[in-house]
């Protein structure tokens, strides 16, 4: 890396530009556009995300007191709130999305023999969504509730690196389990869902895409117990069983066997009933699988606390859509570059080291040599003394 670019120049160095070129003319995004280009907005936008900032009236005023500096992180464009807000509300979001895509589809390379506790050779996905409050005064288009606007992110999370391979933002309103309609099984892949997703239909579905499902079984799940297979008691395991559905409509949505495992969680003591399409793993691997989806949890987590996704910088559909899949693209961008330069650190240290030196001109990896060291040599043994006898 060269010494005299920024540490945000070299860091979108990883950006494969011309992919990003083409994904603006596919949906004409820079037609009669003269001073305020898509790439523009793209760095202002991911500036934002990696500095924390809260309003387009804030990102200006940063990039404007180093202006000096804004040519060699390659912004070619006047940047004002003005040109920043009227890009956001016009220009057509499927541009960002696309280009997340294929940012994504480079991190999942990266990232495909990375371990995420199960030793499984297929690919395992995690399906689940969450909601952003919004107010209702300022997103009427996203009424979730009489008095509340909000809206959900559904993403399908490839668990291996914790990458997103894809993301659903639509309003508060729509049910998590019409997603099943947006995929597009992967034969052979594992989907982990939640209860929200409980609709024998569409895992029926799955199932006939030759794709594996794993999920929680309902209380109130009727069903008849054709055969029974052994299970360690000693692992939590209470039963497996080969059944198949007998309510009014469930056995007509889902007219093949299923196989129920019944497992207690040790740790937490909860009795947990799952239902899956897969009949050569051991009813332990799936219980295992099930808890490996708590990792989306975690994702939801992140990308909360240390993206800008709580609040947005406009309030239209496509202004939302273009924050959130920027914020993704950032998110997959510095995994990315944690593989590629071989970081220990975590994405968190990650974008707190990238927060406080985005205008450095040093090596980015020296800056990060140099945060990693620090945490090589902190010693959490060693504690200040209160009192001197």
């Amino acid at each position: 890396m060269n010494a005299g670019r920024t540490v945000f120049a070299q860091l979108m160095e990883f950006l494969p530009l011309p992919e990003f070129r083409r994904c603006v003319e596919r949906y004409h995004g820079d037609y009669r556009v003269q001073h305020f280009t898509c790439l523009d907005q793209f760095l202002a936008l991911a500036f934002a995300q990696l500095t924390y900032r809260e309003s387009l009236r804030d990102i200006e005023a940063c990039l404007r007191a180093q202006s000096s500096k804004l040519y060699h992180m390659g912004f070619r464009g006047r940047l004002s709130r003005n040109n920043l807000a009227h890009a956001n509300e016009h220009r057509d979001w499927r541009i960002f999305a696309d280009f997340a895509h294929l940012l994504i589809a480079q991190a999942r390379t990266l990232y495909r023999e990375e371990s995420f506790g199960v030793e499984l050779a297929e690919t395992v996905y995690a399906l689940d969504s969450t909601t952003i409050d919004l107010c209702l005064s300022l997103f009427p288009w996203a009424q979730f509730r009489r008095h509340k606007s909000a809206v959900k992110l559904h993403t399908l999370l490839d668990l291996r690196g914790s990458i997103p391979a894809n993301v659903y933002v639509t309003g508060g309103h729509i049910a998590d389990m019409c997603m099943l309609d947006q995929l597009l099984p992967e034969a052979g892949a594992f989907y982990l869902l939640d209860r929200g997703y409980h609709d024998f239909a569409r895992l029926y579905r799955l199932a006939q895409a030759c794709a594996f499902f794993v999920t929680r079984a309902r209380h109130n799940t009727q069903f008849d117990r054709r055969s029974s297979r052994p299970v360690d008691r000693d692992t939590g395991l209470r039963c497996d069983q080969t059944i198949r559905l007998n309510g009014p409509r469930s056995a007509l949505l889902y007219p093949v066997p299923l196989r129920r495992i019944h497992y207690l969680d040790a740790e937490t003591q909860l009795d947990l009933v799952f239902l899956t399409n897969n009949f050569l793993l051991s009813a332990l691997t799936i219980a295992q699988l099930y808890r490996a989806r708590w990792k989306v949890e975690l994702f939801f987590r992140w990308i909360k606390q240390h993206l800008r996704l709580k609040a947005f910088y406009g309030t239209t559909p496509n202004a939302v859509r273009i924050q959130v899949w920027v914020a993704i693209s950032v998110y997959v961008l510095v995994a990315i570059a944690r593989k590629q330069l071989r970081l220990e650190l975590s994405l968190y240290k990650i974008l707190q080291v990238l927060s406080l030196t985005i205008f450095e001109k040093s090596p980015i990896l020296q800056v990060f040599a140099d945060a990693q060291a620090d945490t090589l040599t902190d010693d959490p043994a060693i504690q200040l003394q209160l009192f001197h006898l």
